[in-house]
């Protein structure tokens, strides 16, 4: 079973910037899909960037397009999410999600591609 770790999260001020990381136990990410959500309370779980595993294809949400970099760390073995320009609205708490199928997509929107979940961090940006 493939446990998924996110570290990183904090509390910031509006326009700061933060990097979020996963890692997994057991595994190395180097060969996953990771992608990384959020979720305020109340609302649904969002897909923000992900990474294919085959090609290292990148898609993000236009919410977070041009402030928000996937990347993997393949000598630490984990994925970060380096975000910038953070918002009040970019409050919730982060996921990340891998799946080991090979594939030179990832899915924002398809959850269930994913099959391993982690159980989140809490990034507080104050205005």
């Amino acid at each position: 079973q493939v446990q998924l770790v996110e570290s990183g999260g904090a509390t910031v001020g509006s326009g700061d910037s933060l990097t979020l990381s996963c890692a997994a136990s057991e595994v190395t990410l180097n060969y996953y899909a990771v992608g990384w959500f959020r979720q305020v309370p109340g609302g649904e779980r969002e897909g923000i960037a992900c990474i294919s595993n085959r090609d290292g294809t990148t898609s993000y949400a236009d919410s977070v397009k041009g402030r928000f970099t996937i990347s993997r760390d393949n000598a630490k073995r984990t994925v970060n999410l380096q975000m910038q320009s953070l918002q009040p609205e970019d409050t919730a708490v982060y996921f990340c999600a891998a799946d080991s199928a090979w594939l030179s997509y990832c899915s924002l929107t398809y959850t269930s591609m994913y099959g391993f979940w982690g159980q989140g961090t809490q990034v507080t940006v104050s205005s």
